[in-house]
């Protein structure tokens, strides 16, 4: 695919260009990735600036947004990598390839310092907020290499102000201690006071009254945020797909209930489609990841897509997310899985527009014309599509609407290679028509992917 990038993404571009150590603070959606790789794609083969890269991110994002980037982009060729992933055995071999970009999970990088001699001259550290402890492992096993490293990009969401004590760890790994200093203890009695204690022991700590204003001052010449660069020509709404795959196993089932409309799936659990409109309705369940049986009974099938929720809603670091599901056994697993609250009454719109709600679950069928959540957010992931195009776009214009004061950015989790991807389509091109789903569900019954 060719590349056209935004005036933001280009500007970010520059700055990491230009800039050693770099902290690219944009909010999820908006191509941190592209425009990191396309920087490095610059260093490494048009100015020979830099060496050996090392990605580091977390383990889903490693395993697969990162490939995915490298093979999407066509002003990315000659920019190889290699997958630092899986047994023992497998890393090895992954760093015995050659390669321009290693890409590693965050949770092997201790063993990665401990037991490879260390030659990256570049360090790419995608969600940075997830070095935010000082006291963890692959914090100190950054620290221990960081002096030897030429280069390090820092990607993470616009940060939050409840932690901006755990700005110390991330900055640190950047410039060492330059401008934040080199010492936590110190960098808290700084900016911060006690909060809550008993006696001589210190329980947790708040900001001073000014603190916020100048940290954000300190580290802003090698930190870009959104809502900093003011300047930049922002899109008003971005649209992306978060792509998850089934295993052979959930494919096959998968696969198997949209040709022959009915299969046995064991325990005498039979799934049956009478029509199109019902084979549609079932094929997007299944997608979810569960599909109800005989007696609305509820048949689990796989989790990618509570994966990719998970993913997302820590690339938010801590800005809010507005999660629309659409089947009762959506809403039931996302709320086992995640402190999530949903968005029912009055009271809960008032405390999510009044930013007391780090993720809401919403069905679009509630969020009725006039409903004003945009105070609360501006990012919509929708884990459930459906075919209805008035609702879609209801919902979405419940953040994407005058007073809006961010740019609202749209995910969707779509399960490769299902109906998902039909939807996606209709609602792309506006055509939702009953028409449109009968001659999608015709093609897959036909095997079509």
């Amino acid at each position: 695919m060719k590349y056209r990038p935004h005036d933001y993404q280009k500007y970010a571009t520059k700055f990491t260009l230009e800039h050693p150590v770099c902290c690219l603070m944009l909010d999820m959606g908006l191509g941190k990735s592209v425009i990191a790789l396309t920087a490095l794609w610059i260093m490494a083969l048009d100015s020979f600036d830099i060496g050996k890269i090392l990605v580091i991110a977390p383990k889903r994002v490693a395993e697969n947004t990162w490939p995915k980037e490298l093979a999407k982009w066509e002003h990315l060729t000659g920019l190889s990598y290699s997958l630092v992933l899986g047994s023992k055995k497998q890393r090895e071999e992954a760093l015995a390839q050659k390669a321009s970009v290693y890409i590693i999970n965050r949770e092997n990088v201790a063993w990665l310092v401990e037991n490879h001699r260390w030659d990256f001259d570049t360090v790419v550290i995608d969600e940075l907020s997830s070095f935010k402890s000082n006291q963890a492992q692959r914090f100190k096993a950054l620290k221990k290499v960081r002096p030897f490293v030429q280069r390090v990009i820092g990607l993470t969401g616009t940060p939050a102000p409840n932690s901006l004590l755990d700005l110390w760890p991330q900055m640190f790994l950047l410039d060492m201690g330059q401008r934040l200093g080199r010492f936590i203890g110190g960098y808290r009695d700084r900016f911060f006071v006690p909060d809550k204690r008993n006696r001589e022991i210190i329980y947790s700590y708040k900001p001073r009254e000014d603190s916020e204003g100048k940290i954000y001052e300190l580290i802003s010449d090698i930190c870009i945020s959104m809502k900093a660069v003011d300047f930049l020509a922002m899109p008003e709404k971005i649209s992306n797909c978060v792509e998850v795959e089934l295993d052979q196993k959930e494919r096959r089932i998968y696969d198997d209930f949209q040709r022959k409309m009915c299969i046995s799936l064991g325990n005498e659990e039979e799934l049956d489609a009478m029509n199109a409109a019902g084979l549609s309705n079932e094929l997007l369940q299944m997608a979810n990841g569960a599909v109800y049986g005989e007696d609305k009974k509820v048949i689990y099938i796989h989790d990618r897509k509570l994966d990719a929720l998970e993913d997302l809603i820590e690339a938010a670091n801590g800005k809010p997310l507005l999660v629309a599901y659409w089947y009762k056994h959506d809403l039931a697993r996302i709320c086992e899985r995640f402190d999530i609250r949903t968005i029912d009454t009055e009271k809960d719109i008032d405390d999510w527009n009044a930013g007391k709600i780090p993720v809401a679950l919403i069905h679009p069928a509630s969020a009725g014309h006039g409903l004003n959540l945009q105070e609360g957010g501006s990012t919509v992931v929708w884990f459930g599509l459906t075919w209805s195009l008035e609702l879609y776009q209801q919902l979405n214009a419940r953040l994407w609407r005058q007073g809006q004061k961010n740019t609202v950015v749209i995910q969707h989790i779509v399960t490769r290679g299902t109906h998902d991807e039909d939807v996606m389509k209709a609602l792309e091109t506006k055509d939702t028509r009953q028409s449109a789903l009968i001659a999608a569900v015709k093609a897959r019954i036909g095997g079509a992917a």
